[in-house]
């Protein structure tokens, strides 16, 4: 039941400190530092201006270390996720978030990363486009084909964001239309489908193809719902994910999982295994 220490652990979301942490997103309302702070007790520091960014390369591979975190997964959208991929080759996995509204430059975009050998999969924010585009909007279908053309998953955000932008385009029920208009596609949800967490169970359970991460939620937040799955019919079908260091810090995510009463063959399922699987890495 305690969390094995000894074991891998592949993190599907990691980063590295900015001085503006969030500054991309596109939300209504005042915010300084996160445009879901009011969601979190305790924000990680930012970057003074002064301060070197690819320094938190470095800091970030050290926080991995300390926690046993072998592969980070990190966007393309940050300019030091190249320089990340050269100096620590193996200890992070790409992936290239897109926005469907760009047509076929983001299908292009896939494609030409993939052939580079940049990416390991994509990822994708249906509230957080501008205008927002539902998960199973025709706008979003290129690239589906485009990703199971690739043999490549997809990270979609689901269920309510912290933003405060619309929810209903990352409803979690709009994944049962595309896991049946594409039964090869390797979705994997993010950001906690709530207030739909038993609809996405049974969506888990409906569709092979359809996996679970804990990102963005500290591990004492985790919804029963998918602990009691992942230990049941489950255990192949959930991963970690952290908010490191977008909204929360290592230390604390480590030490909260403690507390998490996974069955003991779950453990290298959940860390490190079922990752693995879905990115097709090599952590041997």
């Amino acid at each position: 039941m305690p969390r094995p220490t000894d074991i891998p652990v592949i993190d599907t979301l990691i980063g590295f400190r900015d001085t503006h942490q969030m500054g991309v997103a596109s939300t209504k309302g005042d915010w300084t530092r996160h445009p879901a702070e009011y969601m979190f007790k305790d924000i990680p520091e930012e970057l003074t201006e002064q301060a070197d960014r690819m320094d938190s390369i470095a800091e970030t591979v050290r926080e991995m270390d300390a926690h046993n975190i072998r592969v980070g997964v990190i966007h393309m959208s940050d300019d030091r996720t190249e320089e990340a991929l050269r100096r620590f080759p193996g200890r992070f996995a790409a992936i290239r978030p897109v926005n469907p509204n760009t047509g076929m430059d983001a299908v292009r975009m896939i494609q030409r990363e993939f052939d580079e050998g940049k990416i390991k999969g994509v990822s994708f924010f249906p509230s957080g486009q501008q205008p927002p585009v539902a998960i199973d909007h025709r706008l979003a279908y290129p690239i589906y084909a485009k990703c199971v053309e690739l043999d490549l998953p997809i990270f979609i955000n689901v269920g309510f964001p912290g933003p405060r932008v619309p929810m209903m385009a990352q409803w979690v029920g709009h994944l049962d239309q595309v896991a049946y208009d594409f039964q090869e596609l390797k979705v994997v949800m993010r950001h906690g489908a709530e207030p739909d967490v038993d609809l996405a169970v049974k969506l888990l359970l409906k569709w092979p193809n359809l996996y679970y991460s804990t990102s963005a939620f500290a591990p004492k937040y985790w919804p029963e719902e998918i602990i009691r799955f992942a230990n049941s019919r489950g255990s192949g079908k959930v991963l970690y994910g952290g908010y490191f260091p977008m909204g929360l810090e290592l230390k604390r995510i480590f030490a909260e999982m403690d507390n998490v009463p996974f069955k003991d063959e779950v453990w290298p399922k959940f860390l490190y295994q079922n990752a693995a699987k879905v990115l097709k890495l090599d952590i041997s």
